[in-house]
């Protein structure tokens, strides 16, 4: 099974959200449509960055990297860096 670390992108907001997952396709649906809290707020999610995992601990390990830099310029650059 494949896992994701993924960032989505809303300009409506212009924030960026990171999270993990096994269904990507889905999940994005899913923000897109209300279902999480956080991305609610908006309908125009985009996934501008994902990163395939072979394993849910992996993926979930570079969400909390991600997550705990709390920086704007270190997502935009990841995104940058493909």
């Amino acid at each position: 099974m494949k896992y994701y670390c993924y960032i989505l992108y809303s300009a409506k907001l212009d924030r960026y959200y990171v999270g993990h997952t096994e269904g990507m396709d889905h999940r994005l649906i899913q923000h897109n449509s209300g279902v999480s809290t956080f991305t609610s707020k908006a309908n125009d999610w985009i996934l501008v960055f994902k990163k395939e995992f072979s394993t849910r601990e992996e993926a979930r390990n570079k969400e909390h990297e991600v997550k705990k830099k709390k920086s704007r310029k270190y997502i935009e650059w990841i995104i940058s860096a493909g």
